[in-house]
């Protein structure tokens, strides 16, 4: 882990104009500089970059944070990767914590396999440039298929040698430990100390992790050999789950946030032959089903993905599931359906990229209808298959997160198979019902004690949040940005100062305030931690924090999208909030309040319904006597926030 005072050191080298200078070109607005966001395509600029707050925020797609965070969000990469990569930029020696005997084992053999991976690919290449057999079979293979050298390089393509364990003995003469050559796969073991290559006599393709690192290998034998498989892949490892990985992520990634779509295929050649074709944004589960880790990995990126199929009717609906575990995720799904005789390696070799997206706008279809169209020829006039395809479609759309598509496919499948929309929204209640039962069936008697299901909604898109975000925000934002102003003078003859945080905090204990919103509740636990600290500036300490979760947040909620024009400040003269935190810091506080107290008067009239149902005249009164003394409060909060709020200076 990297110490604190290093990340301080880096995070004050790393000038946010400077860093995001290199990517994007910046022009002068007032006190901060515009220019087109990185991250989406737009052609107005509204990519703000404030020198004086040391943040970046888009205010099209709505990124933003501090110069660690581009780094993150552009070369989509950890944050720890994030501040090596500005340590390197600028010159500062990372120093690291100690870690402990455990952790150092572990850090030990993953970085060791690594290295071992590292090696395998540069031994895999050279030898398919510089030795005789990777000449006459690697490359020639590969420069059959089309691919330029340029490609080839790219990928970082090689070869494995025919004998038996000439990349082991290569290894092992270099210095490498044969235990992380059998850990990662490239060497297997046997019985007296036999050891042989995985990848013995076949072509190389090098799988990368998000961050570029590589970390297995699949390979294809050339010669025709039924008792041998066409591919071998490496078995699963410490740095390799296949589960979590796509071929082609890492050169596809930034292509992929530019162009808002991820293109689906399956095998390696396709990826690179789309890639050579000038088609960027592709990549490929590597001819097994997809999972939830590889779609929350495209996801990470982009909503939009077409998957591209070639005309194997058989490998479409094989599939089919792991398009629905897209639709779960609530990602826009399409289906591109290429002509007969092609895959997407031998299409994209036959086009250019202009005419290759030319072919998808007007070929690829939404994944219901095209899936409806499948089955429906697949039935035929047979009504009980019929009747088993209106169940199929029904799965799909019911798993679909937000209502408003749903509702729109409902409307489509009605016309496409002739059916009521009533009938399908009746399947599809019934599907969710029994989903429900089940998960309620699967809820342990003894979970922990967390928030009442009552405090949280599911946002439609998006996760799990409190009702009382908005006013929490509200709150946290004055806490940054004017926590350490004086508010007012406890004693005006010994002028001691209260500031605008030691005011916020007051009230929230002196009512057993607090935030329902776990990342909310963690920033305002930290700021009563170290508020009092000398040089404590809260804007500082958040903007650079160590969860990305907070300091992402605390760059939106300093982010200020309008900057006023010469013009209207000769004009005009227009308080900023540090001028008017006399009445905006107990406004805030008394709104959020008042939200806590109209929630508690609605949870009681739910207990008073129970009470009634029930004829328990003891406990009607009990609760009527509590919500005639939070009606009181209520007004009187009302009252106050309908009035200027005056506090003394």
């Amino acid at each position: 882990m990297i110490d604190q005072p290093t990340i301080d050191r880096i995070t004050e080298a790393a000038q946010i104009q400077d860093v995001v200078g290199d990517y994007v070109t910046l022009k002068k607005r007032g006190v901060n500089l515009l220019g087109l966001c990185p991250f989406h395509n737009e052609k107005t600029p509204s990519f703000i970059v404030s020198p004086a707050k040391g943040i970046f925020k888009c205010f099209g797609c709505g990124k933003g944070g501090n110069s660690v965070h581009f780094i993150m969000e552009h070369e989509q990469i950890s944050y720890y990767d994030a501040l090596k990569y500005l340590a390197k930029k600028y010159n500062i020696e990372v120093q690291e914590r100690e870690l402990s005997p455990e952790e150092m084992a572990v850090r030990n053999d993953r970085e060791s396999m690594f290295l071992v991976n590292e090696f395998a690919q540069k031994h895999f290449a050279q030898t398919l440039h510089h030795h005789i057999d990777g000449k006459s079979i690697g490359l020639s293979y590969f420069r059959e298929r089309g691919f330029r050298e340029d490609i080839i390089q790219k990928f970082q393509l090689g070869y494995s040698l025919e004998q038996r364990d000439a990349f082991t003995q290569a290894a092992i003469k270099a210095g490498y430990n044969k235990e992380y050559l059998i850990k990662t796969g490239l060497t297997i073991e046997g019985e007296n100390n036999y050891v042989a290559d995985r990848f013995r006599g076949r072509v190389m393709f090098p799988v990368h992790s998000l961050s570029g690192k590589v970390v297995a290998f699949g390979g294809r034998i050339l010669k025709k050999d039924d008792k041998m498989a066409k591919y071998v892949n490496s078995p699963e490892s410490e740095i390799y789950h296949k589960s979590n990985e796509l071929y082609g992520i890492y050169f596809a990634k930034q292509a992929i946030v530019k162009q808002e779509r991820c293109f689906l295929v399956e095998g390696y050649t396709d990826v690179i032959s789309m890639h050579q074709s000038g088609i960027e944004n592709v990549v490929a589960s590597s001819g097994t089903s997809l999972t939830p880790g590889q779609i929350r990995l495209i996801h990470r990126f982009t909503e939009n993905v077409t998957v591209i199929y070639d005309g194997d009717a058989a490998g479409i609906k094989a599939s089919i599931r792991g398009i629905d575990l897209l639709l779960e995720e609530g990602l826009n799904i399409k289906v591109l359906l290429l002509p007969d005789g092609d895959d997407p390696d031998s299409f994209a070799r036959k086009t250019n990229a202009s005419d290759f997206i030319e072919y998808v706008q007007q070929n690829a279809s939404d994944f219901i209808r095209f899936k409806t169209n499948l089955l429906l020829n697949d039935a035929g006039n047979d009504p009980v298959k019929r009747a088993g395809l209106v169940l199929d479609i029904v799965k799909s759309i019911a798993i679909i997160p937000n209502s408003a598509i749903r509702g729109e496919y409902v409307k489509e499948c009605s016309t496409l198979l002739n059916v009521e929309e009533q009938m399908l929204y009746y399947e599809i209640n019934k599907l969710k019902s029994a989903e429900k039962e089940k998960s309620l069936i699967r809820r342990p008697n003894d979970a922990p004690d967390g928030p009442s299901p009552d405090e949280f909604y599911q946002d439609e898109m998006g996760p799990v949040v409190s009702k009382f975000d908005e006013q929490e925000k509200n709150i946290l934002q004055v806490l940054i940005k004017h926590g350490e102003a004086i508010f007012y003078y406890a004693d005006e003859e010994k002028q001691v100062p209260v500031t605008v945080g030691d005011y916020i905090l007051d009230e929230f204990d002196k009512d057993n305030i607090v935030f329902y919103n776990d990342i909310h509740a963690l920033m305002l636990k930290e700021y009563k931690i170290h508020h009092k600290q000398a040089g404590f500036i809260a804007e500082k300490f958040f903007l650079y924090h160590s969860n990305s979760q907070i300091s992402m947040l605390t760059a939106d909620l300093i982010s200020e999208k309008y900057t006023l024009s010469r013009i209207h400040s000769k004009i005009k003269r227009v308080e900023s909030d540090a001028e008017r935190f006399i009445d905006l810091v107990p406004r805030v506080v008394y709104e959020f309040k008042n939200c806590l107290i109209i929630d508690m008067i609605k949870l009681k009239l739910g207990d008073l319904k129970v009470a009634n149902d029930a004829k328990n005249n003891v406990v009607v009164d009990q609760i009527m006597q509590e919500m005639s003394q939070l009606e009181v409060i209520k007004k009187q909060l009302s009252k106050t926030l309908g009035e200027r709020i005056i506090t003394k200076l």
